[in-house]
Protein backbone atom coordinates (compact mmCIF):
# COMPACT_ATOMS: atom_id res chain seq x y z
CA UNK A 1 0.00 0.00 0.00
CA UNK A 2 2.83 2.37 0.90
CA UNK A 3 4.53 1.49 -2.38
CA UNK A 4 1.40 2.43 -4.34
CA UNK A 5 1.09 5.75 -2.50
CA UNK A 6 4.71 6.57 -3.25
CA UNK A 7 4.20 5.72 -6.91
CA UNK A 8 1.08 7.89 -7.18
CA UNK A 9 2.88 10.76 -5.43
CA UNK A 10 5.75 10.43 -7.88
CA UNK A 11 3.41 10.45 -10.88
CA UNK A 12 0.95 13.13 -9.83
CA UNK A 13 2.96 15.24 -7.39
CA UNK A 14 5.07 18.30 -8.05
CA UNK A 15 7.79 17.96 -5.38
CA UNK A 16 9.96 14.90 -5.99
CA UNK A 17 12.92 15.24 -8.38
CA UNK A 18 12.78 13.14 -11.56
CA UNK A 19 16.20 11.94 -12.77
CA UNK A 20 16.59 10.91 -16.39
CA UNK A 21 16.52 7.16 -15.75
CA UNK A 22 13.22 7.21 -13.86
CA UNK A 23 11.77 9.67 -16.38
CA UNK A 24 12.50 7.31 -19.26
CA UNK A 25 11.39 4.12 -17.50
CA UNK A 26 8.12 5.51 -16.14
CA UNK A 27 7.31 7.45 -19.32
CA UNK A 28 7.92 4.51 -21.63
CA UNK A 29 6.04 2.10 -19.34
CA UNK A 30 3.01 4.37 -19.05
CA UNK A 31 2.92 4.94 -22.82
CA UNK A 32 3.08 1.19 -23.46
CA UNK A 33 0.40 0.51 -20.84
CA UNK A 34 -1.97 3.11 -22.26
CA UNK A 35 -1.43 1.84 -25.80
CA UNK A 36 -2.19 -1.72 -24.71
CA UNK A 37 -5.38 -0.70 -22.89
CA UNK A 38 -6.59 1.58 -25.70
CA UNK A 39 -5.86 -1.02 -28.36
CA UNK A 40 -7.64 -3.73 -26.43
CA UNK A 41 -10.73 -1.57 -26.00
CA UNK A 42 -10.77 -0.61 -29.68
CA UNK A 43 -10.43 -4.24 -30.71
CA UNK A 44 -13.28 -5.31 -28.41
CA UNK A 45 -15.63 -2.55 -29.66
CA UNK A 46 -14.75 -2.30 -33.36
CA UNK A 47 -12.87 -5.49 -34.18
CA UNK A 48 -10.00 -3.46 -35.65
CA UNK A 49 -6.38 -3.46 -34.54
CA UNK A 50 -4.74 -0.16 -33.67
CA UNK A 51 -1.23 -0.20 -35.10
CA UNK A 52 1.46 1.65 -33.10
CA UNK A 53 2.28 4.00 -36.00
CA UNK A 54 -1.37 5.08 -36.28
CA UNK A 55 -1.71 5.34 -32.52
CA UNK A 56 1.13 7.84 -32.03
CA UNK A 57 -0.47 10.22 -34.53
CA UNK A 58 -1.23 13.37 -32.46
CA UNK A 59 -4.45 14.26 -34.32
CA UNK A 60 -7.33 12.34 -32.78
CA UNK A 61 -9.63 12.45 -35.83
CA UNK A 62 -6.92 11.01 -38.08
CA UNK A 63 -5.97 8.43 -35.47
CA UNK A 64 -9.60 7.33 -35.23
CA UNK A 65 -9.98 7.23 -39.03
CA UNK A 66 -7.23 4.60 -39.20
CA UNK A 67 -9.53 2.05 -37.55
CA UNK A 68 -12.77 3.04 -39.28
CA UNK A 69 -15.99 4.03 -37.52
CA UNK A 70 -15.72 4.65 -33.78
CA UNK A 71 -18.83 5.12 -31.60
CA UNK A 72 -19.31 8.55 -30.08
CA UNK A 73 -19.38 7.16 -26.54
CA UNK A 74 -15.97 5.58 -27.10
CA UNK A 75 -14.51 8.98 -28.01
CA UNK A 76 -15.78 10.33 -24.70
CA UNK A 77 -14.31 7.40 -22.80
CA UNK A 78 -10.92 7.96 -24.39
CA UNK A 79 -11.05 11.70 -23.65
CA UNK A 80 -11.70 11.10 -19.93
CA UNK A 81 -9.21 8.21 -19.74
CA UNK A 82 -6.47 10.36 -21.31
CA UNK A 83 -6.68 13.23 -18.81
CA UNK A 84 -4.71 11.61 -15.94
CA UNK A 85 -2.00 10.54 -18.38
CA UNK A 86 -1.73 14.10 -19.63
CA UNK A 87 -1.25 15.32 -16.07
CA UNK A 88 1.37 12.68 -15.33
CA UNK A 89 3.23 13.55 -18.54
CA UNK A 90 3.29 17.27 -17.72
CA UNK A 91 4.19 16.71 -14.05
CA UNK A 92 7.07 14.35 -14.87
CA UNK A 93 8.32 16.59 -17.68
CA UNK A 94 8.28 19.75 -15.56
CA UNK A 95 10.20 18.14 -12.68
CA UNK A 96 12.67 16.54 -15.11
CA UNK A 97 13.34 19.99 -16.58
CA UNK A 98 14.04 21.44 -13.15
CA UNK A 99 16.22 18.45 -12.29
CA UNK A 100 18.19 19.03 -15.50
CA UNK A 101 18.62 22.74 -14.72
CA UNK A 102 16.28 23.93 -17.49
CA UNK A 103 13.37 26.35 -17.22
CA UNK A 104 10.13 24.57 -16.25
CA UNK A 105 8.22 26.67 -18.77
CA UNK A 106 9.59 24.36 -21.46
CA UNK A 107 7.03 21.87 -20.17
CA UNK A 108 4.53 23.76 -22.35
CA UNK A 109 6.15 22.01 -25.31
CA UNK A 110 4.58 18.80 -24.04
CA UNK A 111 1.38 19.91 -25.80
CA UNK A 112 3.04 20.68 -29.16
CA UNK A 113 2.64 17.71 -31.55
CA UNK A 114 5.90 16.01 -32.57
CA UNK A 115 7.96 18.56 -30.62
CA UNK A 116 6.84 16.76 -27.45
CA UNK A 117 8.48 13.53 -28.66
CA UNK A 118 11.76 15.36 -29.22
CA UNK A 119 11.50 17.00 -25.78
CA UNK A 120 10.88 13.67 -24.04
CA UNK A 121 13.82 12.07 -25.85
CA UNK A 122 16.17 14.90 -24.84
CA UNK A 123 15.01 14.80 -21.23
CA UNK A 124 15.75 11.08 -21.18
CA UNK A 125 19.38 11.94 -22.02
CA UNK A 126 20.17 15.20 -20.17
CA UNK A 127 21.94 14.59 -16.82
CA UNK A 128 20.91 16.02 -13.47
CA UNK A 129 22.20 19.56 -12.94
CA UNK A 130 25.04 19.93 -10.43
CA UNK A 131 23.45 22.04 -7.70
CA UNK A 132 23.37 21.75 -3.92
CA UNK A 133 20.44 19.55 -2.73
CA UNK A 134 19.01 22.35 -0.55
CA UNK A 135 19.00 24.79 -3.47
CA UNK A 136 17.39 22.18 -5.69
CA UNK A 137 14.63 21.50 -3.13
CA UNK A 138 13.98 25.25 -2.73
CA UNK A 139 13.69 25.59 -6.49
CA UNK A 140 11.23 22.68 -6.60
CA UNK A 141 9.10 24.28 -3.89
CA UNK A 142 9.09 27.69 -5.58
CA UNK A 143 8.33 26.34 -9.03
CA UNK A 144 5.84 23.84 -7.62
CA UNK A 145 3.84 26.55 -5.86
CA UNK A 146 3.78 28.75 -8.93
CA UNK A 147 2.88 25.80 -11.13
CA UNK A 148 0.04 24.68 -8.86
CA UNK A 149 -1.48 28.15 -8.95
CA UNK A 150 -0.98 28.37 -12.70
CA UNK A 151 -2.49 24.93 -13.32
CA UNK A 152 -5.53 25.71 -11.18
CA UNK A 153 -5.99 28.92 -13.16
CA UNK A 154 -5.47 27.18 -16.51
CA UNK A 155 -7.91 24.42 -15.52
CA UNK A 156 -10.54 27.01 -14.55
CA UNK A 157 -10.00 28.90 -17.81
CA UNK A 158 -10.18 25.71 -19.87
CA UNK A 159 -13.38 24.71 -18.07
CA UNK A 160 -14.93 27.66 -19.91
CA UNK A 161 -12.98 27.68 -23.17
CA UNK A 162 -13.01 23.99 -24.14
CA UNK A 163 -16.82 23.57 -23.87
CA UNK A 164 -17.25 26.84 -25.77
CA UNK A 165 -15.03 25.61 -28.61
CA UNK A 166 -16.71 22.22 -28.82
CA UNK A 167 -20.25 23.64 -28.65
CA UNK A 168 -19.46 26.28 -31.30
CA UNK A 169 -17.76 23.97 -33.78
CA UNK A 170 -19.53 20.64 -33.37
CA UNK A 171 -22.99 21.48 -31.98
CA UNK A 172 -23.90 24.93 -33.26
CA UNK A 173 -21.50 24.67 -36.23
CA UNK A 174 -20.74 28.38 -36.05
CA UNK A 175 -17.42 30.17 -35.67
CA UNK A 176 -19.02 32.84 -33.51
CA UNK A 177 -17.95 36.02 -31.73
CA UNK A 178 -18.13 34.38 -28.27
CA UNK A 179 -15.77 31.72 -29.61
CA UNK A 180 -13.17 34.06 -31.08
CA UNK A 181 -13.33 36.96 -28.62
CA UNK A 182 -15.15 35.73 -25.51
CA UNK A 183 -13.17 32.51 -25.20
CA UNK A 184 -9.61 33.94 -25.14
CA UNK A 185 -10.68 36.93 -23.03
CA UNK A 186 -12.41 34.71 -20.46
CA UNK A 187 -9.51 32.25 -20.45
CA UNK A 188 -7.07 35.10 -19.83
CA UNK A 189 -9.16 36.72 -17.11
CA UNK A 190 -10.00 33.50 -15.23
CA UNK A 191 -6.47 32.11 -15.43
CA UNK A 192 -4.94 35.39 -14.25
CA UNK A 193 -7.41 35.66 -11.38
CA UNK A 194 -6.55 32.23 -9.98
CA UNK A 195 -2.82 32.76 -10.44
CA UNK A 196 -2.93 36.01 -8.43
CA UNK A 197 -5.66 35.43 -5.83
CA UNK A 198 -3.29 34.10 -3.14
CA UNK A 199 -0.67 36.78 -3.69
CA UNK A 200 0.24 39.18 -6.45
CA UNK A 201 2.36 37.57 -9.14
CA UNK A 202 4.36 39.51 -11.69
CA UNK A 203 2.69 40.39 -14.96
CA UNK A 204 5.27 38.21 -16.72
CA UNK A 205 4.36 35.12 -14.65
CA UNK A 206 0.67 35.86 -15.18
CA UNK A 207 1.03 36.16 -18.94
CA UNK A 208 3.10 32.98 -19.10
CA UNK A 209 0.32 31.09 -17.34
CA UNK A 210 -2.27 32.55 -19.74
CA UNK A 211 -0.06 31.63 -22.70
CA UNK A 212 0.12 28.08 -21.36
CA UNK A 213 -3.67 27.95 -21.31
CA UNK A 214 -3.85 29.23 -24.87
CA UNK A 215 -1.32 26.64 -26.02
CA UNK A 216 -3.30 23.90 -24.32
CA UNK A 217 -6.50 25.12 -25.98
CA UNK A 218 -4.69 25.25 -29.33
CA UNK A 219 -3.58 21.66 -28.76
CA UNK A 220 -7.20 20.64 -28.10
CA UNK A 221 -8.21 22.27 -31.38
CA UNK A 222 -5.45 20.44 -33.21
CA UNK A 223 -6.39 17.10 -31.67
CA UNK A 224 -10.00 17.54 -32.77
CA UNK A 225 -8.93 18.56 -36.32
CA UNK A 226 -10.04 22.18 -36.01
CA UNK A 227 -6.52 23.49 -36.08
CA UNK A 228 -7.39 26.03 -38.76
CA UNK A 229 -8.65 28.20 -35.92
CA UNK A 230 -4.96 28.74 -35.22
CA UNK A 231 -5.23 31.43 -37.94
CA UNK A 232 -6.81 33.53 -35.20
CA UNK A 233 -4.02 32.93 -32.67
CA UNK A 234 -2.44 36.42 -33.08
CA UNK A 235 -5.77 38.06 -32.21
CA UNK A 236 -6.41 35.52 -29.44
CA UNK A 237 -3.08 36.35 -27.78
CA UNK A 238 -3.92 40.05 -27.68
CA UNK A 239 -7.46 39.45 -26.38
CA UNK A 240 -6.24 36.95 -23.78
CA UNK A 241 -3.60 39.43 -22.58
CA UNK A 242 -6.30 42.06 -22.06
CA UNK A 243 -8.33 39.51 -20.12
CA UNK A 244 -5.24 38.69 -18.04
CA UNK A 245 -4.79 42.32 -17.04
CA UNK A 246 -8.43 42.45 -15.94
CA UNK A 247 -8.27 39.14 -14.04
CA UNK A 248 -5.07 40.19 -12.26
CA UNK A 249 -6.70 43.45 -11.20
CA UNK A 250 -9.79 41.61 -9.90
CA UNK A 251 -7.58 39.29 -7.82
CA UNK A 252 -5.83 42.31 -6.29
CA UNK A 253 -9.03 44.23 -5.53
CA UNK A 254 -11.30 41.33 -4.53
CA UNK A 255 -9.60 37.91 -4.11
CA UNK A 256 -12.93 36.24 -3.24
CA UNK A 257 -14.71 37.25 -6.48
CA UNK A 258 -15.25 33.66 -7.70
CA UNK A 259 -18.90 33.69 -8.81
CA UNK A 260 -18.38 35.37 -12.21
CA UNK A 261 -15.75 32.77 -13.19
CA UNK A 262 -18.08 29.93 -12.24
CA UNK A 263 -20.97 31.55 -14.08
CA UNK A 264 -18.96 31.82 -17.30
CA UNK A 265 -18.79 28.01 -17.48
CA UNK A 266 -22.48 28.07 -18.37
CA UNK A 267 -22.90 31.51 -19.89
CA UNK A 268 -20.23 31.54 -22.61
CA UNK A 269 -21.18 28.25 -24.34
CA UNK A 270 -24.83 29.35 -24.20
CA UNK A 271 -23.91 32.65 -25.85
CA UNK A 272 -22.45 30.77 -28.81
CA UNK A 273 -25.86 29.21 -29.44
CA UNK A 274 -27.64 32.58 -29.23
CA UNK A 275 -25.02 34.32 -31.36
CA UNK A 276 -25.30 31.69 -34.08
CA UNK A 277 -29.06 32.35 -34.32
CA UNK A 278 -29.13 36.15 -34.22
CA UNK A 279 -25.78 37.32 -35.60
CA UNK A 280 -26.14 39.12 -38.96
CA UNK A 281 -24.36 37.77 -42.01
CA UNK A 282 -24.01 40.75 -44.34
CA UNK A 283 -22.83 40.06 -47.91
CA UNK A 284 -19.35 41.21 -48.89
CA UNK A 285 -18.14 42.28 -52.30
CA UNK A 286 -14.67 42.51 -53.84
CA UNK A 287 -14.04 44.37 -57.12
CA UNK A 288 -10.77 44.28 -59.08
CA UNK A 289 -9.93 46.15 -62.31
CA UNK A 290 -7.28 45.75 -65.01
CA UNK A 291 -6.72 47.50 -68.36
CA UNK A 292 -5.98 45.31 -71.39
CA UNK A 293 -4.52 46.36 -74.72
CA UNK A 294 -7.01 44.28 -76.74
CA UNK A 295 -10.59 44.83 -78.01
CA UNK A 296 -13.54 43.63 -75.90
CA UNK A 297 -14.41 40.87 -78.40
CA UNK A 298 -11.02 39.21 -77.92
CA UNK A 299 -11.07 39.66 -74.15
CA UNK A 300 -14.59 38.23 -73.96
CA UNK A 301 -13.49 34.89 -75.40
CA UNK A 302 -10.84 34.57 -72.69
CA UNK A 303 -13.27 35.57 -69.93
CA UNK A 304 -15.82 32.91 -70.79
CA UNK A 305 -13.15 30.23 -70.70
CA UNK A 306 -9.40 30.39 -70.20
CA UNK A 307 -6.52 27.98 -70.52
CA UNK A 308 -4.27 26.64 -67.77
CA UNK A 309 -2.68 29.29 -65.60
CA UNK A 310 0.98 29.11 -64.66
CA UNK A 311 1.80 27.64 -61.23
CA UNK A 312 1.35 30.27 -58.51
CA UNK A 313 4.26 32.27 -57.17
CA UNK A 314 2.33 34.04 -54.41
CA UNK A 315 3.17 32.78 -50.90
CA UNK A 316 -0.55 32.78 -50.02
CA UNK A 317 -1.35 30.12 -52.59
CA UNK A 318 1.79 28.14 -51.89
CA UNK A 319 0.74 28.05 -48.23
CA UNK A 320 -2.42 26.14 -49.16
CA UNK A 321 -5.11 28.69 -50.07
CA UNK A 322 -7.12 27.44 -53.07
CA UNK A 323 -6.21 29.15 -56.34
CA UNK A 324 -7.74 29.13 -59.87
CA UNK A 325 -6.14 26.90 -62.51
CA UNK A 326 -8.46 27.08 -65.54
CA UNK A 327 -12.07 27.73 -66.61
CA UNK A 328 -14.39 25.91 -69.03
CA UNK A 329 -18.03 26.29 -70.02
CA UNK A 330 -20.81 24.03 -71.20
CA UNK A 331 -23.28 25.80 -73.49
CA UNK A 332 -23.74 29.49 -74.31
CA UNK A 333 -26.06 32.24 -73.12
CA UNK A 334 -28.08 32.33 -69.90
CA UNK A 335 -28.42 28.82 -68.49
CA UNK A 336 -24.96 27.70 -69.58
CA UNK A 337 -22.75 26.37 -66.82
CA UNK A 338 -19.24 27.62 -66.29
CA UNK A 339 -16.70 25.65 -64.24
CA UNK A 340 -13.86 27.60 -62.69
CA UNK A 341 -11.43 24.91 -61.60
CA UNK A 342 -9.35 25.61 -58.49
CA UNK A 343 -6.56 23.65 -56.89
CA UNK A 344 -9.08 22.04 -54.51
CA UNK A 345 -11.93 21.45 -56.99
CA UNK A 346 -14.36 23.32 -59.23
CA UNK A 347 -16.72 26.25 -58.65
CA UNK A 348 -20.02 25.54 -60.43
CA UNK A 349 -21.30 28.79 -61.96
CA UNK A 350 -24.66 28.83 -63.83
CA UNK A 351 -24.75 31.86 -66.14
CA UNK A 352 -27.46 34.41 -65.25
CA UNK A 353 -26.51 37.21 -67.66
CA UNK A 354 -24.78 36.90 -71.04
CA UNK A 355 -24.25 40.18 -72.91
CA UNK A 356 -21.33 39.58 -75.23
CA UNK A 357 -18.93 41.34 -75.18
CA UNK A 358 -20.07 43.53 -72.25
CA UNK A 359 -21.07 41.47 -69.24
CA UNK A 360 -20.92 37.89 -67.97
CA UNK A 361 -22.71 37.28 -64.65
CA UNK A 362 -23.27 34.04 -62.78
CA UNK A 363 -24.36 32.50 -59.51
CA UNK A 364 -22.22 30.09 -57.53
CA UNK A 365 -24.13 26.92 -56.65
CA UNK A 366 -21.23 24.76 -55.52
CA UNK A 367 -17.67 25.36 -54.43
CA UNK A 368 -14.71 23.29 -53.22
CA UNK A 369 -12.74 23.61 -49.99
CA UNK A 370 -11.24 27.05 -49.48
CA UNK A 371 -7.76 25.73 -48.78
CA UNK A 372 -5.55 22.72 -48.47
CA UNK A 373 -4.82 22.45 -44.76
CA UNK A 374 -1.18 22.78 -43.73
CA UNK A 375 -1.06 19.36 -42.17
CA UNK A 376 0.78 16.10 -42.75
CA UNK A 377 -2.54 14.22 -42.63
CA UNK A 378 -4.23 13.87 -45.98
CA UNK A 379 -7.46 12.54 -44.53
CA UNK A 380 -8.05 15.60 -42.32
CA UNK A 381 -11.20 17.58 -43.09
CA UNK A 382 -11.53 20.35 -40.50
CA UNK A 383 -14.97 21.93 -40.15
CA UNK A 384 -13.79 25.39 -41.19
CA UNK A 385 -12.84 24.26 -44.72
CA UNK A 386 -16.44 24.03 -45.93
CA UNK A 387 -19.46 26.30 -45.51
CA UNK A 388 -18.00 29.17 -43.50
CA UNK A 389 -16.86 31.07 -46.60
CA UNK A 390 -19.37 30.92 -49.45
CA UNK A 391 -19.09 32.72 -52.77
CA UNK A 392 -22.60 33.50 -54.01
CA UNK A 393 -22.25 35.56 -57.22
CA UNK A 394 -19.65 36.70 -59.72
CA UNK A 395 -19.52 39.10 -62.65
CA UNK A 396 -17.17 40.31 -65.37
CA UNK A 397 -17.75 43.73 -66.98
CA UNK A 398 -15.87 44.71 -70.14
CA UNK A 399 -15.69 48.45 -70.86
CA UNK A 400 -14.21 49.69 -74.16
CA UNK A 401 -11.31 52.13 -73.85
CA UNK A 402 -10.11 54.75 -76.34
CA UNK A 403 -7.58 53.26 -78.74
CA UNK A 404 -9.23 49.84 -78.88
CA UNK A 405 -8.40 48.64 -75.36
CA UNK A 406 -10.65 47.09 -72.70
CA UNK A 407 -11.13 47.73 -69.00
CA UNK A 408 -11.95 44.38 -67.39
CA UNK A 409 -13.71 44.48 -64.02
CA UNK A 410 -14.09 41.35 -61.92
CA UNK A 411 -16.54 41.17 -59.02
CA UNK A 412 -17.17 38.45 -56.42
CA UNK A 413 -19.88 38.57 -53.78
CA UNK A 414 -19.56 36.26 -50.78
CA UNK A 415 -20.96 35.46 -47.34
CA UNK A 416 -18.81 34.58 -44.36
CA UNK A 417 -20.05 32.89 -41.21
CA UNK A 418 -16.94 33.32 -39.09
CA UNK A 419 -16.80 36.01 -36.44
CA UNK A 420 -15.72 38.68 -35.77
CA UNK A 421 -16.76 39.67 -39.27
CA UNK A 422 -14.37 42.63 -39.41
CA UNK A 423 -11.37 40.36 -38.84
CA UNK A 424 -12.31 37.53 -41.19
CA UNK A 425 -13.80 39.68 -43.98
CA UNK A 426 -10.59 41.73 -44.09
CA UNK A 427 -8.60 38.52 -44.62
CA UNK A 428 -11.16 37.21 -47.12
CA UNK A 429 -11.06 40.46 -49.11
CA UNK A 430 -7.29 40.14 -49.47
CA UNK A 431 -7.53 36.51 -50.59
CA UNK A 432 -10.35 37.13 -53.07
CA UNK A 433 -8.44 40.14 -54.43
CA UNK A 434 -5.38 37.93 -54.99
CA UNK A 435 -7.54 35.37 -56.81
CA UNK A 436 -9.01 38.13 -59.00
CA UNK A 437 -5.55 39.47 -59.79
CA UNK A 438 -4.29 36.02 -60.78
CA UNK A 439 -7.19 35.48 -63.20
CA UNK A 440 -7.24 39.00 -64.64
CA UNK A 441 -3.49 39.03 -65.26
CA UNK A 442 -3.79 35.73 -67.10
CA UNK A 443 -6.66 37.01 -69.25
CA UNK A 444 -4.64 40.15 -70.00
CA UNK A 445 -1.56 38.15 -71.04
CA UNK A 446 -3.54 35.79 -73.29
CA UNK A 447 -5.62 38.59 -74.86
CA UNK A 448 -2.60 40.77 -75.67
CA UNK A 449 -0.67 38.04 -77.46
Amino acid sequence: MVRVQELLRFWFGLRDPVPRGRYFRHGASLMAFKYAMDSALVWLVTGHAWRPFDYINPVWSVRAAAIGHMPTWLNLVFAVWTLPFLWIGVALTLRRLVDAGRTPWLSLLFFVPYVNYVLMLLLSILPTALRPPALRQAEFRRQGQLLREALVGIAAGLAVSVPTVLVSVFVVKSYSTPLFLGTPFSLGAITAYFVNRNGQRSLGDTLRAVTAGLLFLTGVMFLFAIEGVICLLPLAIVVAALGAILGRAIARLDPDARAPASLMVLVLPALTVVDARVAPRPPHEVVTTIDIAAPPERVWANVVRFSDLAPPTEWLFRAGVAYPERARIEGTGPGAVRYCEFSTGAFVEPITEWRAPERLAFDVTSQPATMTELSPYRSMQPAHLRGYFRATQGRFDLLPLPGGGTRLIGMTRYDIQMYPQVYWSALADVIVGKIHARVLRHIKAVSER
